[in-house]
């Protein structure tokens, strides 16, 4: 089994420094820390292609903003830059969307659970995401066949739950209204 795990050799890095970082893995940058993230295993790459058809139809249909796929750069600050699986810039904050990265939070993130990734989707990045102000943010676990939906909320700074769903369940979200996706052939 693969684990992300910390990089070796400074204690704290910088956005120039992950800049410098040869592009044949995957990184992220959190807390000064430097995550190196192993490639996705099949059944997650699936998950994602499915979900991100479903949710690029969706925002093309309603013209509501970009859907984004890993590898792709959202970057909160100078320790922090993450590379969620899928991410939805709204339309109205397309101002966030730079020619090498997103710079500032997304209105949406939504991390694939992996054995290898586990700790930092469930703990190290729901914290990051909710101290820089993604609005929602999905876990899903394929091994689990769930779906953890969080909302930030706006007294606490903090994410609560709004959805925790199995795959008899059909996903809705209100970041996308109207938006219905039967979680059983996500699953398949």
């Amino acid at each position: 089994m693969l684990v992300a795990y910390p990089a070796e050799k400074k204690t704290k890095y910088t956005y120039e420094d992950y800049l410098r970082i040869p592009e044949d893995k995957r990184y992220e940058l959190i807390g000064g820390e430097l995550i190196v993230v192993p490639s996705p295993k099949t059944k997650h790459q699936r998950i994602s292609a499915e979900l991100g058809f479903l949710l690029m139809s969706y925002v093309k249909e309603n013209n509501a903003g970009v859907i984004f796929y890993a590898p792709y750069d959202v970057y909160f600050d100078e320790e922090n830059v993450v590379q969620p699986d899928i991410l939805f810039v709204s339309k109205e904050r397309q101002d966030v969307i730079t020619e090498d990265n997103v710079k500032g939070a997304p209105d949406l993130v939504v991390e694939i659970v992996s054995p290898s990734s586990g700790y930092y989707d469930l703990v190290k990045k729901k914290k990051l995401y909710a101290r820089f102000g993604v609005k929602e943010y999905w876990l899903v676990d394929p091994e689990e066949k769930t779906v953890e939906i969080y909302l930030l909320e706006k007294d606490t700074g903090s994410f609560e739950p709004a959805q925790s769903l199995s795959e008899k369940d059909q996903l809705t979200s209100k970041t996308f209204p109207g938006l219905s996706i039967d979680l059983n052939k996500l699953f398949e």
